[in-house]
């Protein structure tokens, strides 16, 4: 697919008829949803990959503080 501009895309998607319009929603939101899971999925396996190699600390929110105000 070309360049296509923002404005372009929704006068595109206006000029479908309103079953497939829904349709779009639907899918746009689903794909959405997955990428974040994925982006979620990756964020827990890299915070487990630096906790293993000892590049994370534990502790309470008051531990996180003092540290901060050190």
């Amino acid at each position: 697919m070309g360049n296509i501009t923002f404005q372009k895309a929704l006068e595109v998607i206006e000029s479908l008829p309103e079953e497939q319009r829904e349709s779009l929603v639907d899918i746009i939101k689903r794909r959405l949803v997955e990428e974040r899971r994925d982006r979620l999925a990756q964020n827990i396996k890299k915070a487990k990959e630096e906790y293993k190699q000892g590049r994370v600390k534990r502790g309470t929110v008051d531990d996180v503080m003092d540290e901060l105000l050190k």
